[in-house]
């Protein structure tokens, strides 16, 4: 699986609260409409900085901390960003997002910065910065979740399939 995109760059920590403000969770449930307040609480430019279908969010450590608000990897998937590189990740969002086919991957992504262009290649394990030429390992993703992220997460997977044979 290989993905293209620019990085949209945050820092470490960034916890659900900060992807999705909770003052949303019960006033607005068209995800649609959510999306348009994707992290405004850490820059209100944010959402007009996504390009949808280029956009490759960039975090350090502890992307996804906090509770385990389903709405935080739904609204990052629906604002258009195709994939979220950081150091790690919650527990729980990992899972939360690799549910509804939200591509995580980890890496060391101190060298990265705003608008380096991106090629993700899953198979051979590497990030290549087309912007700095640099290439940066990634933590392997087995192929089994690979094949569930290009069904569009676990629940797709087992309905196309009637099941999770791998």
């Amino acid at each position: 699986m290989k993905l293209k995109g620019k990085a949209l760059t945050l820092g470490d920590n960034i916890n659900t609260d900060l992807i999705i403000s909770g003052r949303y969770k019960f006033s607005i449930t068209d995800m649609k409409e959510l999306a348009t307040h994707i992290m405004e609480d850490i820059d209100p430019d944010f959402p007009k900085k996504i390009v949808p279908a280029e956009t490759v969010l960039v975090a350090g450590k502890n992307f996804g901390m906090g509770s385990s608000r389903e709405q935080a990897p739904l609204v990052i998937k629906e604002s258009g960003i195709v994939a979220v590189l950081a150091k790690n990740f919650a527990r729980i969002f990992y899972r939360n997002s690799f549910n509804i086919g939200l591509l995580l991957v980890e890496a060391d992504t101190d060298k990265i910065h705003d608008n380096d262009a991106l090629d993700i290649d899953l198979d051979r394990g590497m990030i290549m910065d087309q912007t700095t030429g640099i290439s940066l390992p990634i933590k392997p993703l087995p192929e089994f979740m690979q094949k569930m992220l290009s069904e569009g997460g676990v629940v797709n997977y087992v309905k196309k399939r009637g099941g999770l044979t791998l």
